[in-house]
Parts: C-alpha cells; structure tokens; sequence
C-alpha cells in the first residue's frame, strides 16, 4: 500500500488495531500489510497517522480459495487431533506464550523482506490448505513445509535475532526470529535447536536441524511468517529463491 513520498515524515499505519509495517521503497513509503485468512472479502479501514493528522482509507479484501488437505496420522499421534484433557492445559499455556512472541515489535528503519530458503527441499503443503486430521477438520495450513532428511541443518534465512526457542505441543521443537518492524518468522518440529533468546543471527547462520517433533507424519521444516501478528504466506518472501530452486 502506497503512502506518498518518503521526503515526508514516516507515518504509522494500523489495521485492525495493530502497528504495521512502513518500509521506504524507491522513495516512497509503503506499508506491508499482514491480513488474516478469516478476513471476509470487501473493504477494510486501515488507519493513517501523520504530521499530527489521522486518515482512514478503505482497501479492499478479494476473495480466495484454498485447496483442502486431508491427513491421516499414524498410530500413537491421536493425541494430536483429539488432545486429552493434561495437553489442553499445556496447549493454552503455550498459545498465551505465542502471543508474546508475536507481539515483539523492533523500529527497524531497514527491513530485509528478500528471504533466502532455510533449506533446500522438496515443498511439501503450502499456504492455506484447508486441513483435516484423521478426518477431523482443524485450522487452515499456517505456513510452508519443506521437506528433508531428518538432521539437515536450517538456516537462517534473513538477520534476525532469536526471540525464543522452545519444545510446543503441536509445533515440536521451534524457533522464532524478529526481522524488525513486526516480521516474524517461526521454524517448527526441529530435531534439534542450535541458538537461544537473545541471540543475533545472519543470513546464513545454523538455527538447528530438520526433525519429526510436535504433529507431523515425517521429518519435515514447518516455516511459518507473520506480520503485525498475523500469518502470512511465507512463499511471498522465498519466491525468487523458490522459483530458482524449481528449475
């Protein structure tokens, strides 16, 4: 979304009440909106600030339709669909921590949203897929799988600093990076995890190894991307990489 020229001062942009990102690109600031798959199709308000002055301008929101996926987990991996009562304890722990995680904001005044793979690997599901479980329906597919052998490393696919690192019910072992201004990437179901919170990575660095943790039929990267907060198709910021490594 165009906002004028970056000879005038940055504005802050919101959309559903939440800080969004403003980059300078080619002199002009733009802001890159994060939009949630239950969005309905039609307008949205998305809300302006600047030089003291506050504007609502309507974007509009087109439909779109995802294929559905329908798995079947293997024996011993039912808790996965149906988790007993101990695990819905634990589950609702770890979606207040997801929410710290995901509110991290930096003012990065520098954004680098040309992501390299984290590995090179078959793609396996990709965005949106309409998922269901031992044929039970569950939330749309967050993110992208890249499939490999189990203990293949994962890189960092842009600098970041680790926010947190973890062993999650459903994700496995995770690690979530902050890129700065609410970009957020999430790397799930790792076999072993190699950085810790605080710590400033590069393009490039080792985050870990690919692994089979959390609900997953195989070894497999999870790769997940939010901005302000929401999930977002990570192949958005791997499309130049992901176009190369097809040929």
């Amino acid at each position: 979304m165009k906002l004028g020229s970056s000879a005038q001062p940055k504005p802050e942009v919101r959309f559903k009440g939440r800080q969004v990102m403003v980059i300078n690109d080619e002199g002009q600031w733009t802001a890159i909106i994060g939009v949630p798959l239950n969005t309905k199709p039609g307008k949205s308000k998305v809300e302006i600030f600047q030089n003291g002055q506050t504007a609502s301008v309507a974007i509009e929101i087109q439909p779109k339709e995802y294929p559905a996926q329908y798995i079947k987990l293997p024996k011993g991996k039912e808790k996965y669909v149906t988790p007993p009562p101990k695990d819905l304890a634990r589950i609702k722990r770890e979606r207040k921590k997801f929410g710290q995680i995901l509110s991290v904001w930096s003012n990065s005044e520098s954004v680098d949203t040309d992501f390299h793979l984290p590995i090179h690997g078959r793609i396996g599901s990709p965005f949106g897929l309409r998922r269901y479980f031992n044929g039970e329906p569950r939330n749309p597919h967050s993110g992208l799988d890249l499939v490999a052998p189990a203990g293949t490393p994962i890189k960092a696919p842009a600098a970041g600093r680790v926010i947190d690192t973890g062993d999650f019910f459903f994700t496995g072992n995770a690690v979530f990076l902050d890129h700065g201004q609410g970009l957020i990437s999430g790397y799930f179901h790792m076999q072993r995890i190699d950085v810790k919170a605080g710590q400033t990575v590069r393009r490039g660095d080792i985050l870990g190894t690919v692994g089979a943790t959390g609900r997953v039929t195989g070894p497999h990267l999870h790769m997940n991307v939010y901005l302000n907060r929401t999930k977002v198709d990570p192949e958005l910021f791997l499309h130049r990489y992901l176009k190369t490594a097809a040929k």
